[in-house]
C-alpha cells in the first residue's frame, strides 16, 4: 500500500524528511523552467493505511493535473508545484503536517487531504491562518466553524449529511408495501457519525422506524456480533456507515452469517475501489449504496480523456487501475482551483475565495457552483446497486456497468432496484 505513483511519485513510507528534499529539488527544477517560483501548493494524502486504495487515486489525478498544466505554462506565468506528504490515514499526522507545510515549506496554498476524517482535524488551522481550503471528500466538516473561505469538493449538496443515504430512503419508501423499521450502525469516527445523523433525519422524513442504532470503535476487526445483533433487531432496512475496512468486515459478515433484510447499504466506503470489488466480488450483490461518479455515457463524456490518461499511467504507478472513485476527482480539485487562480487573477487567499464564492466552475466531474458553507449549491450525490457478479469478475467487469445500476437521482438513473436484497444475491 506503500507503493508510489509513479515517474509522478511521492513519499509514502519513507518520511516527511526525505519528501522534503526531493520536492525542494522539484522547485529548483520548475523554477528555472520559469522567470518567477513556482506557486506551490500543499496537502497531505492518505498513501498508507486503509485509505490508500482510494488516497492514492486522488494523488495520481492531482500529479496528472500538475503535470498537464505546467506543460502548458503554469499558472499566472508561473510553474507549479504540489508538495504532498503522506497522512498514514491517521488524523492525528493530519496538524503537524499542514503546520509544516505552511511554516517550513512555506506553501503559497494549501488544499484538504482525502476524507472526512483527515479534513477535519486539518480545520483549525485553516481557520487560524485564514487560509483558503478545498476540502476533498470531506462530509460537513464546515458545519460548526462557518468558515467562509472553505469550499467542498464532494457533490452532496445544500444538505450533506443526509446526501448519503436520501436515494436509499426514496427508494424503500417507494416500495409496497412499504418497509416499516431501519436499523443503524456506524463507526465511531467522523465521517461515519456525521452521515447516521443524515440517515437518521432522512429515516425520519420518509415515516420509518428505528429499532437499533449503536456504533462500534475503529479499528474493529471481528463483525460478526455486530450483524448477530442486527439480525436480532429484524430490521426491514439496514444502513451501515462506515469506513473501507469495516465496510469489507461486514458485508463479509453479512455474508457468511446469511443476513438478508430486505435493504442493506447506505453509506459504505470503500466499496467503490477496485481492490476491495475484487476482494468481495459476488458479495456485494444486492447492496444499496451511495456513488459519486460512476462510467456511464452521460457521466464518462467529459472525462473520458482524463481517465484514459489516468489508466496507462495507473499500470505502472501501483495504483487503482480505473481510478473511478476518487481519480477524477482529485484532478478537478486542482482543475477548480486552477480555474479559480486564473479567474481571480491571483494566489491572495481573500480573492480566491471570493472568487470560488461567486462563480460557476466547469471541471471533468461536472459544473460546480458553491452555496451555504462553502457545499454544492445543489446535490449530485448517486445511488447504486449490485448485482449479476459472480466470483469470476475481472477488471473488465469494474471496467463497465453492467454490474451496478444507477438507482438515483432520476435524471442518471439507468435502471430499477432489485428488491429485496436477498433476490438479488
Amino acid at each position: 500500500m506503500g507503493h508510489q505513483p509513479g515517474r509522478r511519485g511521492v513519499a509514502g513510507t519513507a518520511g516527511i524528511a526525505l519528501l522534503a528534499a526531493a520536492t525542494l529539488a522539484s522547485a529548483g527544477n520548475c523554477a528555472s523552467a520559469q522567470s518567477g517560483a513556482p506557486i506551490k501548493i500543499g496537502f497531505s494524502m492518505a498513501l498508507t493505511g486503509p485509505l490508500a486504495p482510494n488516497g492514492k487515486q486522488a494523488l495520481l489525478g492531482a500529479k496528472i493535473w500538475e503535470e498537464e498544466t505546467n506543460g502548458k505554462g503554469g499558472l499566472l506565468g508561473r510553474q507549479v508545484q504540489l508538495i504532498t506528504y503522506d497522512d498514514q490515514s491517521n488524523p492525528a499526522m493530519v496538524p503537524g503536517i499542514y503546520t509544516k507545510l505552511l511554516d517550513v515549506d512555506k506553501v503559497d496554498l494549501i488544499v484538504g487531504p482525502y476524507a472526512t476524517n483527515m479534513n477535519a482535524p486539518a480545520m483549525p488551522i485553516v481557520v487560524q491562518r485564514g487560509k483558503t481550503f478545498l476540502g476533498l471528500f470531506a462530509l460537513d466538516v464546515n458545519s460548526q466553524f462557518h468558515y467562509p473561505k472553505y469550499f467542498s469538493m464532494l457533490p452532496s449538496g445544500p444538505s450533506p449529511k443526509q446526501s448519503f443515504s436520501e436515494g436509499f430512503f426514496q427508494l424503500a419508501a417507494a416500495q409496497n408495501p412499504k418497509p416499516q423499521t431501519v436499523a443503524f450502525t456506524a463507526e465511531d469516527a467522523e465521517f461515519a457519525r456525521n452521515s447516521c445523523d443524515g440517515a437518521r433525519a432522512s429515516a425520519k422524513d420518509f415515516g420509518f422506524k428505528s429499532v437499533y442504532d449503536k456504533t462500534y470503535p475503529p479499528g474493529t476487526t471481528d463483525f460478526s456480533p455486530i450483524v448477530r445483533a442486527l439480525q436480532a433487531a429484524d430490521a426491514d432496512l439496514v444502513i451501515v456507515c462506515s469506513y473501507p475496512l469495516s465496510s469489507v468486515g461486514i458485508v463479509l459478515a453479512a455474508n457468511e452469517l446469511n443476513f438478508t433484510p430486505k435493504m442493506l447499504g447506505g453509506a459504505m466506503v470503500g466499496l467503490q475501489a477496485t481492490v476491495f470489488k475484487e476482494k468481495l466480488k459476488s458479495k456485494l450483490n444486492g447492496i444499496v449504496n451511495y456513488e459519486t461518479w460512476v462510467p456511464s455515457p452521460k457521466l464518462m463524456a467529459p472525462a473520458a480523456a482524463f481517465f484514459k490518461t489516468y489508466q496507462e499511467e495507473a499500470k505502472t504507478a501501483g495504483v487503482d487501475p480505473l481510478g473511478y472513485y476518487l481519480g477524477g476527482w482529485g484532478y478537478a480539485d486542482f482543475q477548480l482551483l486552477g480555474e479559480a487562480i486564473e479567474g481571480a487573477k491571483s494566489i491572495n487567499d481573500d480573492k480566491l475565495a471570493d472568487y470560488l464564492r461567486n462563480n460557476e466552475f466547469k471541471t471533468i466531474m461536472g459544473d460546480i457552483r458553491f452555496g451555504k458553507d462553502g457545499e454544492w449549491s445543489k446535490s449530485r450525490m448517486l445511488t447504486v446497486q449490485y448485482h449479476g457478479i459472480t466470483d469470476a469478475a475481472n477488471l473488465d467487469t469494474w471496467r463497465g456497468m453492467s454490474y451496478q445500476t444507477v438507482l438515483t437521482p432520476e435524471d442518471q438513473k439507468t435502471g430499477d432496484l432489485i428488491y429485496p436484497y436477498a433476490k438479488a444475491k
